[in-house]
């Protein structure tokens, strides 16, 4: 099953998380993938800084690290890429697929497909989709949006989507000269979505913006998996052992008031603790004081804030 979550909260006042801050990765050559995003994908890179210590090996999990840190920005949504200078992690398997429990991407949003997908092929990227797919029109919910999947240098899956008039959040129709807008959302495949949705929406806060079941040749193609429907069941969880210096390694960086409080209330819940504890960020440089890496029930990386 592939849930989508999008970038946006329910604004309850008792709500675990307050807003998504970015999505990160775990990237083996920054300088290398600073440039693809930039050049390729048109993101600005805002910050670009180099931690190491006990705090940050608290922080993720990982003992005797030393990791470059840049953030980028398209629109008003951020990536931050990470680079693990010590230790070095493992590289994303060559047969893991769309399907697959670890499977996580980001949905940049264009003004143009046919412009965006040259774009993509004068930089030689590598596909994960046949070529752009148009949602048909028997799907109400999502017909008449266009998507490609891709590949960054790493091997991390990217989407492209195009949104026609009426479909998708209202900023993506406003008129822009550029073609890469920002991200519409990170989606993530999930074993049970009825177990995820009680993780997210009701331990977390998060609101349910809509939901679709998508089939036909155009998602088979979109995914490149035979007989895809997006209620698949998913073929693999992420290894046991994945650490945040693993390049399949995502992470969503979740804001909230409160770390201590949202440590505690995963006692009973599926997700699990990967910091020891909470670690007390000493740089000023870094954009949050507090935080804790967390994965949900199917592995996926969750990285909650205090700033």
């Amino acid at each position: 099953m592939m849930m989508t979550l999008l970038l946006w909260t329910s604004g309850a006042s008792a709500q675990l998380v307050k807003s998504v801050e970015s999505i990160g990765m775990t990237v083996l050559d920054m300088d290398r993938s600073v440039e693809f995003f930039s050049k390729v994908l048109s993101f600005e890179k805002i910050s670009d800084i180099e931690v190491h210590g006990s705090e940050y090996e608290k922080l993720q999990g990982v003992f005797g690290l030393r990791m470059r840190v840049a953030r980028m920005k398209l629109g008003d949504e951020m990536i931050e890429l990470t680079q693990y200078l010590a230790p070095e992690g493992r590289p994303i398997p060559a047969d893991w697929h769309s399907n697959d429990h670890s499977f996580q991407h980001i949905a940049i949003v264009v003004s143009d497909m046919d412009k965006a997908y040259q774009q993509l092929r004068a930089h030689k990227v590598r596909h994960a989709s046949t070529g752009p797919q148009t949602i048909p029109a028997n799907n109400k919910a999502a017909a008449g949006i266009r998507a490609f999947y891709f590949k960054d240098t790493d091997g991390h899956n990217l989407e492209i989507i195009y949104f026609p008039p009426g479909k998708g959040d209202p900023r993506w129709q406003r008129k822009d000269d550029k073609l890469f807008l920002g991200i519409d959302h990170t989606a993530i495949a999930v074993s049970s979505t009825q177990n995820s949705l009680k993780f997210y929406r009701d331990l977390l806060g998060m609101r349910l913006a809509g939901e679709s079941m998508n089939s036909g040749t155009e998602q088979e193609h979109l995914n490149n998996v035979a007989g895809a429907r997006l209620h698949i069941s998913g073929l693999r969880a992420a290894p046991k052992d994945t650490r945040a210096n693993d390049l399949w390694h995502w992470q969503t960086t979740l804001s909230t008031a409160n770390t201590n409080a949202a440590a505690q209330s995963f006692n009973g819940s599926r997700a699990r603790m990967i910091s020891p504890g909470i670690a007390q960020i000493p740089d000023k440089t870094f954009p949050f004081t507090k935080g804790f890496l967390a994965r949900d029930s199917d592995g996926h990386g969750l990285l909650f804030i205090e700033k």
